[in-house]
């Protein structure tokens, strides 16, 4: 009697990026890692910029702030092998802010683009309050994503505030400057670094500074320079009274875990990059 032959299936090679599950191939979902992405955004930058044609200053302006976000943004986010889709929402806005400084830039070498600029920094200040809420619906959060999306709203006011000094006054400066005089006092008073409990009238005055440059910025509103003083005003007492409160608890221990430099960056090396100062 004949054993009965036992019938082999001819193996077969596993193609690079495909599962199987239960038998069934599953092809893998490749998501970009961080480099990809960034360097998306600056080829997107480039073409924002020739899209806007913000003459030749505003190009090298553009170029140059391209390549500094690149850099600071890949060290800052180095730990992390990917944005979140807060992030991306926050990238979408340095790429928006960008296109605002080019056209700063050249408004100021004599190349008027000053709807374009309006429309830009408009959607921006509109995409400040959606990266805040995909972050906590999809379970994202964190604390160097808040950095981030701050420091984007530093910046962007700083331009502003340089578009508008140009027609009304170098006082306007201390709008944009202000975030960054506060952030170079920290370096020297570690108490300033300390984290600020939440506040809406914070907030509300944050919101506030980049509408009102915007709208002055527009220049179809009368009294313009009148409406950025008001924005100047609550913008020193809001600093003022956040400063005086942390003068108040200079003395308070941290909580364990807190380095010397700042707030955890969650997914940063070292919080110097995003997260230099508490507010």
């Amino acid at each position: 009697m004949t054993r009965p032959m036992a019938v082999t299936r001819p193996l077969t090679t596993v193609r690079p990026g495909v599962l199987y599950t239960a038998g069934a191939p599953r092809r893998r979902r490749l998501t970009p890692t961080r480099g990809v992405e960034l360097a998306a955004a600056v080829g997107v930058q480039f073409a924002l910029l020739a899209a806007l044609r913000p003459g030749i200053a505003g190009v090298a302006v553009g170029v140059g702030y391209a390549l500094v976000s690149w850099g600071v943004l890949t060290m800052a986010f180095r730990r992390r092998r990917t944005l979140g889709p807060a992030d991306h929402v926050t990238l979408g806005r340095v790429v928006l802010t960008g296109g605002v400084t080019a056209l700063v830039a050249g408004h100021l070498m004599g190349d008027g683009h000053t709807w374009t600029l309006v429309a830009a920094a408009s959607v921006a200040l509109v995409l400040d309050g959606v990266d805040g809420q995909v972050a906590r619906r999809t379970g994202t959060a964190s604390r160097l994503g808040a950095r981030f999306d701050m420091e984007v709203d530093a910046f962007l006011v700083l331009v502003l505030s340089v578009h508008v000094a140009w027609s009304a006054g170098a006082w306007v400066l201390a709008i944009g400057a202000m975030r960054y005089v506060f952030g170079a006092a920290a370096w020297a008073a570690p108490w300033l670094r300390a984290e600020l409990r939440p506040s809406i009238a914070r907030k509300a005055v944050a919101v506030v500074q980049g509408v009102a440059l915007t709208v002055a910025a527009s220049g179809v509103v009368p009294y313009a320079a009148a409406l950025v003083a008001v924005s100047l005003a609550l913008l020193a007492w809001s600093f003022g009274r956040d400063v005086g409160w942390l003068y108040t608890r200079r003395h308070a221990k941290r909580p364990a875990g807190r380095g010397s430099r700042g707030r955890n960056t969650d997914g940063a090396r070292r919080p110097r990059l995003l997260d230099p100062v508490s507010r």
